[in-house]
């Protein structure tokens, strides 16, 4: 797909920058549409940034006919479990009707790719672990229907209208570019290994909601991806798409790391202990979640390169020292 351009909807956040600096640097044109809302102008340092939202399909259609795109990679979503369920309305609209006006103008434009950024909570509570693409998908929050509800949009319109596309379901993304270009910047940061890593070097306390769960030390468990490895899913399913048919991937490890075990790494490397408050559990936390990865690295040819978390870890703590 090197002939036509690479749009990065909402490529200005987190994991769309560090996809935008990989396909860069593999010799992609791309173009970078984002209303910046949540999304930060800085972390755009390469491609075409155009300002602008989803809602506004005249925009959108004027985008489309005035670049040679091949392939939309689909970042823009609200993210953040809490405040969906307190603004499902939000969630449903900008997730959900705002990628039915992408999908629209995609179709009229003639093009038939796209790469989803979907999510693990997409399946809820699963009954067995590991996750994998069998595993029931059943969403306890808003967050999560909207994503499923793209999903199912996704093999409508593929049925419909011959769409190509894939589904990356994420697990934690964690960690930032190694070379300090580009980094985390949520505002609030809702990410565990940030939040500890401000903790600790802050000496305020962090906040661990539940320590009386079925895990090994009482805390949730969760798979920790790093997102130079997510970045290259993405590079692996876009030469998928070129070949392949459609479908949907779980990335992440492959395994889980507990709350204690990585505020016991963050100690480590900051050389310093985390002041610990324990709080009351949050409605919807499953006690695990990791998910099998084995599709991905068959089907994309893909596997992380970040497989110990102090280096994913020590990717975060260098991007929060650096600014």
């Amino acid at each position: 797909m090197k002939t036509g351009q690479i749009l990065l909807t909402g490529g200005a956040g987190y994991i769309g920058s560090h996809v935008n600096k990989l396909l860069s640097e593999k010799g992609y044109q791309t173009i970078i549409f984002d209303n910046l809302s949540r999304g930060h102008t800085e972390l755009v340092k390469w491609g075409k940034l155009l300002e602008g939202c989803l809602s506004n399909t005249s925009t959108l259609d004027n985008l489309f006919k005035h670049n040679n795109i091949s392939c939309v990679m689909h970042f823009a979503a609200y993210a953040y479990v809490g405040e969906s369920i307190e603004k499902p309305g939000d969630y449903y609209a900008n997730n959900v009707s705002n990628t039915i006006n992408l999908l629209n103008v995609m179709i009229a434009n003639k093009v038939n790719n796209i790469i989803f950024s979907s999510t693990c909570a997409t399946y809820g509570v699963p009954d067995t672990l590991p996750i994998t693409e069998n595993t029931e998908q059943k969403p306890i929050n808003p967050y999560g229907r909207s994503k499923l509800m793209v999903e199912t949009i996704l093999a409508d319109y593929t049925n419909a209208y011959g769409l190509n596309h894939v589904n990356l379901r994420y697990f934690n993304a964690a960690g930032c570019d190694p070379d300090g270009e580009i980094g985390e910047m949520h505002e609030p940061e809702p990410h565990l290994i940030p939040i500890a890593i401000n903790a600790c070097m802050n000496d305020s306390y962090l906040e661990i909601y539940g320590d009386d769960y079925n895990t090994k030390d009482g805390t949730c468990i969760r798979d920790y991806i790093h997102v130079s490895d997510v970045a290259d899913a993405h590079y692996k399913a876009l030469e998928y798409l070129d070949n392949y048919k459609s479908d949907s991937f779980n990335i992440g490890l492959g395994y889980g790391h507990s709350i204690l075990d990585i505020i016991e790494c963050i100690e480590k490397l900051l050389k310093k202990k985390i002041k610990k408050k324990i709080m009351k559990r949050r409605f919807g936390d499953p006690p695990e979640l990791f998910t099998s990865n084995t599709k991905a690295c068959n089907a994309l040819n893909w596997k992380p390169n970040y497989t110990n978390i102090s280096d994913i870890i020590q990717s975060a703590i260098d991007w929060m020292n650096q600014r």
